[in-house]
């Protein structure tokens, strides 16, 4: 958990970047990612000299190699390998620190494209170092000196928590999916120590992250056996972002959540480029919303599903393609999805509820993304199994997530994610529910009658109370009494006025 100090010591920093000129909100969480890998870096390999030292054993290809050089090809220079230390350089006067950084630490961290080190090291090739003088460098450094980076735990929290203020700073909050539902829809689909995960809109990584934390916390006895450790760090999670900065950005956030060899990949997932067939267990996404690509770079195999331009029907389509028989799939849309009445939307649908096993429906309201967007959107849960399978469907109608729906999203009581939960995981108790509860089951042949349409207002029924108004004539009697009142009062004022 991540303490008010260490809050303190991040907003320092943070406003430590603002004050050097850097107000651009992603910009001052790359250049500090940039910082926390040059730490990560030194810190990991000063644990594994202590243990080396300990057992009397050599270090195993080291980030450092004592006593060697590096050659800089930016400066054709030979640099020893401990000025690019964290604990050496961290001692220098600003101005020395600023020229060795700039020169040649960073140059070293842009040039670990081989991935050994992580799989942050593979997207640094068009990095560039910002910050902009010694003495704003200086202070950063001192604020970031003070975290260990090799508590992961708590430096995932104090990852989660810049996020946050990236999102808070007003803008690149289309980069971040509140994490709160993020939470839900993992807690919904319950993630497996024999699942493979993919997100193929990764963005910072929030839902590969979730899901680790998830199986970290359920899966703690199995997660000592080799195997399973092995799965957990190398194979289980995969993300693709078309975006280099953010690729950096989500692989920070999984090597601080201890996923340190995720398959994060530069590749625009609805392209040919992408081949993913039959390959993940489960898929968690919130892909962008209302884009058009061009439709000859779309994947023929995701316009044969649903002939369309939208990239939200597209990721659904991609979701089944991409899925194993037996994969799960949770994934955030806009609403139009549910009802649209193009050929498109309706091909989409049908194959959701034909096809596939649809589960469930969740309507959320509309201010869950603000301030970014006041778009309304939905959460689709499905199976994918080729063969159909859809017998009922549940919807569930959210009108609270612990926040105002307002621009400001501030806290308050209610809150439907809970209950959401808990009747998600005691389906059979919502057989009984009539239509006019927040939750019900729809039957697939009466979806199908409905053009698959899948918006719970056209299922939910609305009960209205008879209101008995007063009769028009008694309200008028009772009009003219007040008017006679209202009279009889200005006449005995005007005579007070008078005498």
């Amino acid at each position: 958990m991540i303490t008010g100090e260490i809050k303190t010591k991040i907003d320092l920093i943070w406003e430590d970047f603002w004050t050097g000129g850097i107000t651009n909100s992603i910009s001052v969480l790359e250049q500090m990612t940039y910082l926390f890998f040059m730490k990560l870096l030194d810190d990991v390999q000063q644990k594994a000299e202590s243990n080396a030292n300990l057992l009397g054993t050599s270090l195993v290809n080291p980030t450092f190699p004592p006593g060697e050089s590096w050659h800089n090809p930016e400066t054709d220079q030979d640099v020893p390998y401990e000025r690019l230390r964290w604990h050496v350089f961290r001692h220098d006067d600003g101005a020395t620190m600023f020229q060795n950084i700039r020169m040649n630490v960073f140059p070293f961290i842009k040039n670990l494209n081989a991935g050994r080190e992580s799989a942050y090291s593979r997207f640094m090739e068009n990095a560039t170092f910002l910050i902009p003088n010694a003495r704003t460098l200086l202070k950063v450094v001192e604020g970031v000196d003070g975290l260990d980076m090799n508590n992961r735990d708590t430096m995932g929290d104090v990852y989660e928590y810049v996020l946050g203020k990236m999102a808070a700073s007003g803008t690149n909050g289309q980069f971040r999916t509140p994490r709160h539902i993020i939470a839900m829809m993992v807690e919904l689909m319950k993630p497996t120590i024999k699942d493979t995960i993919c997100d193929p809109a990764m963005g910072s990584a929030g839902f590969i992250v979730e899901s680790a934390k998830y199986v970290k916390a359920h899966y703690a006895d199995e997660l000592m056996k080799r195997e399973n450790q092995e799965h957990y760090r190398n194979r289980m999670f995969h993300g693709f972002d078309t975006d280099q900065t953010m690729l950096r950005i989500g692989a920070m956030n999984l090597m601080l959540h201890s996923v340190d060899n995720p398959d994060i990949e530069y590749k625009d997932s609805l392209s040919t480029d992408n081949t993913d067939s039959d390959r993940y267990t489960l898929c968690l996404a919130n892909p962008p919303f209302a884009g058009n690509i061009d439709k000859e770079v779309i994947a023929k195999s995701l316009t044969a599903i649903a002939s369309t331009k939208k990239t939200e029907l597209l990721f659904v389509a991609l979701f089944t393609r991409m899925l194993e028989l037996g994969g799960r799939c949770a994934s955030i849309v806009p609403d139009g999805v549910l009802f649209g009445t193009s050929a498109g939307h309706k091909a989409i649908r049908k194959e959701l509820v034909d096809h596939q096993r649809l589960q469930a429906v969740i309507s959320m309201p509309s201010g869950v993304f603000k301030p970014y967007a006041g778009v309304s959107t939905a959460i689709l849960i499905f199976t994918k199994t080729n063969s159909g399978g859809t017998d009922k469907v549940w919807f569930y109608d959210m009108r609270a997530d612990g926040f105002s729906l307002d621009d400001k999203r501030n806290p308050v009581s209610e809150n439907d994610i809970p209950d959401i939960i808990h009747r998600y995981e005691h389906l059979d108790e919502e057989e009984t529910r009539s239509r006019k509860e927040q939750s019900f089951f729809v039957p697939a042949d009466e979806i199908r009658q409905n053009d698959y349409d899948l918006s719970i207002n056209k299922y939910k029924e609305v009960e209205r109370e008879r209101v008995e108004y007063e009769p028009v004539k008694d309200i008028l009697a009772r009009l003219e009494r007040m008017e006679q009142e209202y009279r009889k009062g200005m006449n005995e004022l005007s005579e007070m006025l008078n005498q």
